[in-house]
């Protein structure tokens, strides 16, 4: 192919030639080409599948069958409790898959007993490629509501910089989860970089606070999925609250929701390309 590239201008100039006019050689280099990424949001139900079982292998084996270069996992549980034998969830998954993770506890408690870890219940974001930064910032909470949270992680993929967030809106309050949407937006503010936001936002997509996010943000599933993408509950699944939102700028390919019994959500997969156009900005 290399061959081919350096002959092709060779024969146009001998034909400019023959035609009794010159074709100035173009300086510019091609555009790079665009880097291609799989991504996914899956709340993973503490590792607790549809039969009550906890597996947290059934987990990674779905992220590892579908070749997910990052992931955004909400209901993670690190040293919480017996529900999920005390374990660190998220280093768990990352050793386990060979990934890179960040965790944002969005409960904070003291342990169960003095000198052992503090017990953690938040959201994860695992990584094919290092993290260069990230942080976990608190979303508004109404009295006596669970604390959620809105997790970054700034990744290079290839020379592109892309910012992945994940979060976890509340389930029973829509006046809160504009709110929450809000904050979120706020917090993104104007990119000058690709974003991608995975999460469970617990609203359909007519829901107002759908719609305000994707005033500006693509929705992967309304750009390339097909059928409803239902995601919960997983047994039989009827409404469509996980989703795979990104900027722009990112071209998506294809969105799916992908079957398994790991959890009682199903992840929200999508493959996009971020711009080639963007290599060498940012820091």
């Amino acid at each position: 192919m290399r061959l081919l590239r350096t002959a092709v201008p060779a024969v146009l100039a001998v034909l400019g030639l023959m035609a009794g006019t010159t074709q100035p050689a173009s300086s510019a280099d091609p555009s790079p080409r665009d880097r291609p990424l799989t991504v996914m949001s899956f709340n993973i139900h503490h590792g607790v599948g549809v039969d009550g079982l906890l597996n947290l292998q059934r987990v990674a084996d779905v992220i590892k069958t579908e070749g997910v270069d990052v992931v955004g996992l909400q209901e993670v549980d690190r040293h919480w409790g017996e529900r999920s034998d005390f374990v660190d969830q998220a280093a768990w998954l990352a050793d386990e898959l060979d990934m890179h993770v960040v965790y944002g506890a969005n409960l904070d408690l003291d342990p169960a007993q003095p000198g052992e870890p503090r017990r953690q219940y938040g959201t994860a974001i695992l990584s094919e490629r290092p993290i260069r930064d990230w942080d976990n910032t608190y979303l508004p909470r109404y009295e006596g509501h669970e604390q959620r949270g809105l997790l970054r992680a700034r990744i290079n993929v290839r020379g592109v910089w892309v910012s992945v967030y994940n979060t976890h809106l509340q389930h029973n309050d829509a006046n809160e989860r504009l709110e929450q949407v809000a904050a979120i937006e706020a917090l993104m503010g104007e990119p000058d970089e690709s974003v991608v936001l995975l999460g469970d936002l617990n609203a359909v997509p007519s829901s107002p606070e759908i719609r305000e996010l994707v005033d500006d943000l693509v929705d992967t599933w309304e750009a390339a999925g097909v059928g409803d993408g239902n995601t919960y509950p997983a047994e039989d699944p009827n409404a469509r609250i996980d989703y795979v939102l990104t900027s722009g700028d990112v071209i998506v390919r294809t969105a799916a929701v992908v079957s398994t019994d790991a959890s009682d959500h199903l992840p929200a997969k999508a493959e996009v390309l971020l711009p080639g156009s963007h290599v060498g900005l940012g820091r």
